[in-house]
C-alpha cells in the first residue's frame, strides 16, 4: 500500500516546494500500521501536515471509507486539499479546526490517529470513537516537553486502554499556528533565554519555584555556563530509552533543557543552586565537578544501565481520568512491569 501513495507529491511538490518541518515517513508508516485501518472505515486524523499521512489512510479505507483530517494551520489544510484533488482523491477532506476537540460533524469514527502531542488523552477523542475503535496517539508521560511515547489504545465500554507502547514523539499540539513552536514548546517550559541563542528549561519542581521562575532561571544560567564537562562512558546513548526511564528514576528534580546554538536537548537534575544534564551527543555538563546534581545524574544513569536500557515493553502503562476543565481526559503514566 505504501508504494501506491507518492510521498514526493506531498513533501517535494514542485508547486508547493519542499515541506521542511514534517514527520519522518517511517514513523508515519509505523503508526498507520498500528492503527489497523479496515476498508470502509471512518478515520479522523489530527494534524494534516503535508497530506501524505492522510493519503495513506485514504488508500486503506478505500472508496467506501471516509477520512477527515483537521489542522490548526489554514496553510497546511489548503495545500493538502489541493494536493489530494490533484490526485483525484474524493474520500478525504481537510478542515481548519482545533484537533483537541476532535471533529464532531463527521463522528463517529472507527479509527483516530494524531500527529501531535496533547497534554493528555482528550475525552473528546474517546467520545467520538466507536466502542470497537482504535486510537494511535503520542502522549506525554510527564509534564515536560519531549517526554512522550506512542500509544495504541482500544476502548472497552467507553474506557480507553493502552494495548502497546512504542518509543517516539511528535510536536506538542497548539490551539493556533505558532511560528516558533518547534524551537520553544508551547507547554511546560519554565524559563526561556532568547539571546545570544534560544535556550529553554523545563523543571519537574515548578510547584516549588516562585512566580518569577527564579529557580528555573538560575538553573538555566548554570547550564549555559557550565563549570564541568565530560563524555559519558556509556556512549552511545539510547536516547529514547533514557528519556522514559529518567521519568521513573528521577522524580521531581528531572529537568529537560534545550541549549544553543542548535537547540541540543538534555535531560538531568537541577535545583536553584546546582544543575547537571546529559545531552543527546553523550556530553555531560554540570555547574561543577562536585555538583550534587552531577552525583544524582550519574546515579540515575547507573540505574538505567543496570536495568539494561529498558525497551518500551518493560513499562506498564496506566490511564487515569483527569477532569481538568480546560481539557478533560486521561493522563498517562508508566511504571516497570511487575510480571
Amino acid at each position: 500500500m505504501f508504494g501506491t501513495v507518492p510521498e514526493r507529491h506531498y513533501v517535494h511538490n514542485e508547486q508547493r516546494g519542499e515541506t521542511l518541518h514534517r514527520s519522518a515517513a517511517e514513523s508515519i508508516q509505523r503508526e498507520v500500521i498500528a492503527l489497523d485501518v479496515p476498508e470502509g472505515a471512518r478515520v479522523l486524523e489530527i494534524g494534516t501536515g503535508t497530506g501524505y499521512s492522510g493519503a495513506l489512510l485514504a488508500a486503506l479505507t478505500g472508496t467506501s471509507g471516509r477520512v477527515t483530517s483537521v489542522d490548526i494551520s489554514d496553510h497546511l489544510v489548503g495545500w493538502a486539499n489541493r494536493l489530494h484533488r490533484q490526485r483525484g482523491l474524493t474520500t478525504i477532506t481537510c478542515h481548519v479546526a482545533d484537533g483537541l476537540a476532535g471533529y464532531l460533524p463527521h463522528a463517529p469514527y472507527q479509527r483516530l490517529v494524531a500527529w501531535c502531542t496533547p497534554p493528555r488523552l482528550p475525552r473528546a477523542w474517546v467520545d467520538q470513537v466507536t466502542a470497537d475503535g482504535r486510537i494511535v496517539a503520542c502522549l506525554p508521560v510527564a509534564a515536560q516537553p519531549s517526554t512522550t511515547v506512542i500509544t495504541s489504545i482500544t476502548l472497552a465500554a467507553g474506557t480507553p486502554r493502552v494495548d502497546t507502547l512504542t518509543f517516539g514523539g511528535y510536536a506538542q499540539s497548539t490551539t493556533r499556528a505558532v511560528p516558533d513552536a518547534l524551537t520553544v514548546p508551547g507547554r511546560w517550559v519554565d524559563h526561556v533565554r532568547r539571546q545570544p541563542g534560544t535556550a529553554w528549561l523545563s523543571i519537574g519542581w515548578r510547584d516549588r519555584d516562585d512566580r518569577q521562575h527564579t529557580g528555573a532561571r538560575a538553573a538555566l544560567d548554570l547550564l549555559l555556563r557550565p563549570g564541568h564537562t565530560e563524555t559519558y562512558a556509556g556512549s552511545p546513548l539510547d536516547w529514547l530509552s533514557w528519556t522514559v526511564f529518567s521519568v521513573i528514576v528521577a522524580g521531581r528534580n528531572r529537568s529537560v533543557v534545550a541549549l544553543p546554538p542548535d537547540g541540543v536537548r538534555g535531560i538531568g537534575h537541577t535545583t536553584a543552586s546546582s544543575a547537571a544534564v546529559i545531552l543527546t551527543d553523550s556530553t555531560i555538563i554540570a555547574d561543577s565537578p562536585r555538583s550534587p546534581s552531577l552525583a544524582a545524574l550519574r546515579s540515575w544513569l547507573d540505574r538505567w544501565e543496570h536495568a539494561g536500557r529498558p525497551a518500551a515493553t518493560w513499562y506498564e502503562p496506566t490511564l487515569t481520568p483527569n477532569d481538568d476543565e480546560d481539557l478533560p481526559g486521561w493522563d498517562l503514566t508508566v511504571a516497570p512491569r511487575t510480571t
